[in-house]
């Protein structure tokens, strides 16, 4: 009886460590720069003032997450993951955005083409060193 109890045991044990140690993740991985404030008119709301939330925590979609206008009013967590130049991500800070431009179309040109989410000034030096031009980011709806 006690060799049928051993191999369930370590079985048990084999498992455990297998949901502890590969656990599901569900973030998207791109990349991340910056843009001043694109002043009122944007590509989801025109001139409603009112879009843009009062911490300044919000964005532009770059192509990738655009989807023809459907991600306006999307919210994303957020956070910088690694840089070119080591040291420039704030790996303890993770921010609530959310989309209100559209990045090829803003009027506030983004420091760097080509972005996943083009940032606020604001919401990218929260994550980021706002001396760097881009930085790869983990993102979540």
């Amino acid at each position: 009886m006690v060799k049928l109890q051993q191999p369930w045991v370590f079985f048990s044990i084999f498992m455990l460590l297998q949901t502890t140690l590969f656990h599901l993740s569900y973030a998207d991985v791109g990349t991340a720069s910056h843009y001043s404030n694109p002043g009122v008119a944007t590509a989801c709301f025109g001139n409603d003032v009112s879009q843009f939330p009062t911490s300044n925590l919000f964005a532009a979609a770059g192509d990738g997450i655009w989807d023809n206008g459907a991600s306006c009013g999307r919210q994303y967590l957020v956070r910088c993951i690694s840089a070119a130049t080591p040291g420039t991500c704030n790996p303890s800070e993770t921010i609530q955005i959310r989309i209100v431009d559209r990045a090829d179309t803003s009027v506030s040109r983004p420091s760097t083409n080509g972005a996943t989410i083009v940032l606020s000034t604001t919401a990218f030096g929260a994550i980021a060193n706002p001396s760097a031009a881009s930085v790869n980011i983990e993102f979540q709806q």
